[in-house]
């Protein structure tokens, strides 16, 4: 959704859900409420310094006040559908198979939700859910199917701003001039680029389905950021509305409230707008978390990702977790838990995982997060070049230091490949893709030609059409390696 006025339906797309205590638990301690706001697209860094001088967000501030933010929180994978299914479910991308904007749950997955709603909770969802099979447009499955075919078409319209209007697409950036008032134009940054020739191939793939390869100036790119920022700002109101109406109705100081998205924006980082990327701008997401018995102005650091949500909504309601999660409860990092209460738990792993499937991005692509380190990897680990980033050094990650720094890429990739077998779920998605692109095609019969050539990439295809053709003909005929 995008809004165009202070009273308008929203910035962004918010889910909110509602988990009202209905009796006590067992040990006949009463237990909280709980809402989670759930954004789209909102980049964690502008929760914390320096990305909260670009816009003034008071309720995200209040909740900081009040509560406890994360520095270190990522999507597990960045884009809406697969993001969202990893939350419902406490489980990573490569066990939910999640692959794209249209495959997610099955419609009777168990969920966190379904377990608090079975011990007594009243539960109730608005807005976006998105986290199950079968939704999104034809050509955003389309493209992510045929990822793998030798060519390159613009899949997006050029990024661009409006000032209120319809919306014409992802692509385009629309606010009004009453949010844009809430953005520092001066603490904006105009992102650094590598040039076209030196960029990753799968960046460059990127950049080029989301028509982002032509020139824009520094105003363009600043204007971009602005507007984006502004829908955020509207985004921190709705969250303003949800908190003042729990504060107007006494249900606040009971009430646990979590804050967090799917995923980021890259607003013209590194070339891009939109998310299906591992860079910070697309896989930060904000996580803020307030209420009775949390710890206030508490800034934690640990690596956390949204698969935490499902053990901590069922350590707020005191159910036992399920002992095949992917996630880890946040709660001994949100309360004043004594030491020996801590230590009765699994470990808290030291990296989190993100891993992406789908469209704009010609390779299954993971990411581990640790320390000061990301590594990002591609495909079968061998094919396409591994990236490396030092974070402490280069926050902005410019500067690929996976052949200086072989060993450290070596022993990331090791524990990698412990926690999943990359190059087989990457071949796996691969025959997944051709398989649902076969199906698609001959459910079209002799209307095939038509309804291909007129997706999103018609106005490249068009141009050329047989040519594309043969190249999808020719990777149908391929073998799987």
């Amino acid at each position: 959704m995008r809004g165009a006025g202070p009273a308008a339906p929203g910035g962004l797309a918010l889910l909110l859900l509602l988990l009202a205590a209905g009796r006590l638990a067992a040990a006949g301690q009463p237990r909280p409420s709980v809402v989670l706001v759930a954004c789209d697209s909102f980049d964690g860094r502008l929760t914390f310094y320096p990305g909260n001088q670009t816009v003034a967000l008071p309720f995200i501030n209040f909740m900081k006040r009040y509560g406890t933010v994360f520095l270190n929180a990522y999507t597990n994978s960045p884009i809406c559908c697969p993001s969202r299914a990893a939350m419902w479910s406490g489980l990573f991308t490569h066990l939910t198979e999640s692959w794209n904007n249209f495959k997610g749950l099955d419609l009777d997955y168990v969920t966190w939700m379904d377990l608090m709603q079975k011990h007594g909770y009243h539960t109730q969802k608005y807005g976006k859910l998105d986290y199950t099979s079968g939704h999104h447009s034809v050509s955003n499955r389309v493209e992510a199917w045929t990822r793998d075919v030798d060519f390159l078409l613009r899949q997006e319209g050029r990024p661009t701003v409006k000032l209120t209007g319809e919306n014409f697409g992802s692509s385009t950036f629309l606010t009004s001039p009453y949010w844009l008032e809430k953005v520092t134009y001066e603490a904006i940054k105009i992102p650094k680029w590598s040039s076209l020739s030196e960029m990753h191939p799968v960046d460059y793939y990127s950049s080029y389905t989301k028509n982002c390869t032509g020139e824009f100036t520094k105003q363009e790119v600043r204007n971009i950021r602005a507007f984006y920022y502004a829908m955020c700002a509207e985004a921190d109101a709705m969250l303003g509305e949800i908190i003042s109406a729990l504060r107007d109705t006494g249900l606040l100081k009971r009430t646990i409230i979590i804050f967090t998205a799917d995923h980021g924006e890259l607003a013209m980082e590194h070339r891009q707008f939109y998310k299906m990327s591992m860079y910070e701008g697309s896989s930060h997401v904000p996580l803020l978390v307030m209420g009775p018995g949390i710890k206030q102005q508490q800034q934690i650091s640990n690596l956390v990702s949204l698969v935490d949500i499902y053990p901590t909504m069922l350590d707020i309601a005191r159910i036992p977790a399920p002992q095949n999660l992917s996630g880890y409860s946040l709660m001994p990092l949100l309360l004043e838990m004594a030491e020996d209460e801590v230590s009765s738990r699994r470990p808290r792993p030291l990296w989190v995982l993100s891993e992406f499937h789908g469209c704009n991005v010609n390779s299954s692509t993971y990411m581990l997060r640790t320390d000061k380190w990301k590594y990002i990897t591609y495909s079968d680990g061998h094919s396409v070049l591994p990236q490396l980033f030092d974070l402490s050094a280069d926050p902005d990650e410019l500067k690929n230091v996976a052949m200086k720094f072989p060993v450290v890429a070596h022993s990331l990739d090791k524990i990698l490949h412990s926690i999943v077998n990359y190059p087989k779920v990457s071949s796996s998605v691969q025959e997944y893709n051709k398989r649902q692109f076969i199906s698609w095609k001959q459910s079209l019969g002799q209307n095939y030609s038509n309804v291909i050539a007129n997706l999103r990439w018609h106005q490249d295809w068009l141009k050329e059409p047989k040519k594309y053709e043969d190249a999808i003909d020719k990777w149908l005929s391929q073998r799987q390696h």
